[in-house]
């Protein structure tokens, strides 16, 4: 099976080549990612608790992320990565903001060009293998357990809300 092919990009999210996803993980070459939010019509957001074998196992992260292949959209990034990560197809939703994110985790060094969505849903997702559970909360839930308890939530979901939603983040 050939590995998924991703653009690396510089700071500008301009394309400068193309590389397979692990060479890319292994250099720490920049390249795209794609995060979606879920949000209710009651302003709750919706977060995954991820399983013990990925990336921030057992904390709260965004319900939906994943890379973006090369000459792929953002855009049809985003909806093909829901489909397979809470299994439907969004019908409305909005681009709120990019960071850029690196870190080691797992042996890998990812250095990640976030594009961050939120969608609008009125339904509960449906979990893949990499989720173990999922949970609504309120921002006022949000802000209190980012006060008491920080570590609910994953690394990259810190850092896409500090830098991406930032008044949510605040407390």
């Amino acid at each position: 099976m050939l590995e998924e092919q991703v653009d690396i990009v510089n700071v500008d999210n301009v394309v400068v080549s193309s590389t397979g996803k692990s060479v890319a993980h292994l250099a720490g070459d920049l390249h795209r990612i794609v995060i979606a939010e879920l949000k209710n019509s009651k302003g709750e957001y919706c977060f995954v608790k991820q399983a013990g074998d990925r990336q921030d196992p057992w904390q709260f992260v965004s319900p939906i992320g994943g890379h973006v292949s090369a000459g792929e959209s953002i855009e049809h990034a985003m909806i093909r990565e829901c489909e397979e990560e809470v299994g439907f197809t969004p019908t409305s939703y909005r681009f709120v903001g990019s960071t850029i994110y690196n870190r080691a985790v797992i042996g890998r060094n990812e250095n990640h060009f976030f594009h961050v969505f939120e969608i609008d849903c009125d339904h509960d997702p449906v979990l893949n293998h990499e989720s173990v559970e999922f949970r609504w909360f309120s921002v006022a839930e949000i802000k209190e357990l980012l006060r008491t308890s920080p570590a609910t939530f994953g690394a990259a979901w810190h850092h896409v809300y500090k830098n991406i939603l930032p008044d949510i983040y605040a407390h």
